[in-house]
C-alpha cells in the first residue's frame, strides 16, 4: 500500500497545482475565472486525496507486502490471492439497469428513472448474493 498512497498523493498534487493554474490563467485571460474547469480539477484533487489518504490509512495498519520492499523476492508474493468468479451475468443487467435509469434521466421520465433504479438496485443485490443464493452443499451431501 506504500506505493499506492504515494503515486495517489503525487497525482492530487499535480492536480492541485493545475487547479490553481487553470483558474489563475482563466483570469488572466478573461477577468472571470471559468468554474466549469477549476471545479472539475478540484473535484478531482479531492478524489485522488481521498483515495491517496485511504492508502496511507490502511498502510499504517498492516504488515509490508512484498510490493513494498525493496528485498523482496518474486517467490514471497506467491500463494493465494483471493477468490474470482469464474463468470457471472450480473454486471450485464447492472449496465443495462444504468442504461435504462440513465435514459430515464436524460429524458427526464420519472417512471423510466424509478424501473431503473429499481432494477439497479435488485441486479446489485443479485451480484452482491450471487454466491450466498441457493443450497449450501457439504461435504456429506
Amino acid at each position: 500500500m506504500k506505493t499506492e498512497w504515494r503515486i495517489f498523493l503525487a497525482i492530487a498534487g499535480f492536480l492541485l497545482f493545475a487547479t490553481v493554474l487553470y483558474g489563475a490563467w482563466t483570469f488572466a485571460d478573461g477577468g472571470r475565472v471559468e468554474w466549469v474547469g477549476t471545479v472539475a480539477l478540484l473535484l478531482s484533487f479531492l478524489l485522488c486525496a481521498m483515495c491517496g489518504g485511504f492508502f496511507w490509512f490502511v498502510s499504517r495498519r498492516i504488515d509490508l507486502r512484498p510490493e513494498d520492499r525493496p528485498d523482496a523476492e518474486i517467490a514471497d508474493g506467491a500463494g493465494e490471492i483471493g477468490f474470482f468468479s469464474p463468470g457471472s451475468y450480473w454486471p450485464f443487467g447492472v449496465a443495462l439497469s444504468a442504461t435504462v435509469a440513465g435514459l430515464g434521466l436524460v429524458f427526464w421520465q420519472f417512471w423510466l428513472l424509478g424501473v431503473g433504479a429499481v432494477a439497479v438496485i435488485l441486479s446489485a443485490c443479485g451480484l452482491l448474493f450471487e454466491y450466498y443464493s441457493g443450497t449450501r452443499r457439504t461435504a456429506e451431501h
